[in-house]
């Protein structure tokens, strides 16, 4: 078996001109302009690109910006009120260590 018939056909098939629905597949595009960014289908809106579809991607930008933006701020009250929490307990073990060292004095005192 001659090798010539496979090279032939292997440089047809590179060389081939790209379709129209292949540039359409790998296009970057603008947000909202179609499928393909971030993978998946993207959705209906999406899909059908233009005005409908620009204006879905803004609206889901903006979900996405509140949600983040609710996220930091209830981290930033979960980090407050840890840091009441572990003052609280400092305050506890400082009370407690003061409490001990007043009984080893009293004791100490009592042994002599």
């Amino acid at each position: 078996m001659s090798l010539r018939p496979l090279l032939a056909s292997s440089t047809r098939i590179i060389s081939r001109p790209v379709t129209v629905l292949q540039k359409c597949l790998y296009s970057g595009g603008e947000r909202g302009s179609g499928a393909g960014k971030g993978g998946g289908a993207g959705g209906t809106i999406r899909e059908s690109g233009g005005k409908m579809g620009e204006m879905g991607a803004a609206k889901e930008d903006e979900y996405f910006y509140k949600k983040q933006k609710e996220q930091l701020a209830s981290l930033k009250e979960h980090s407050h009120t840890e840091i009441a929490f572990h003052e609280e307990q400092i305050k506890q073990h400082q009370d407690a260590i003061a409490r001990h060292q007043k009984l080893l004095k009293e004791s100490e005192q009592g042994n002599s």
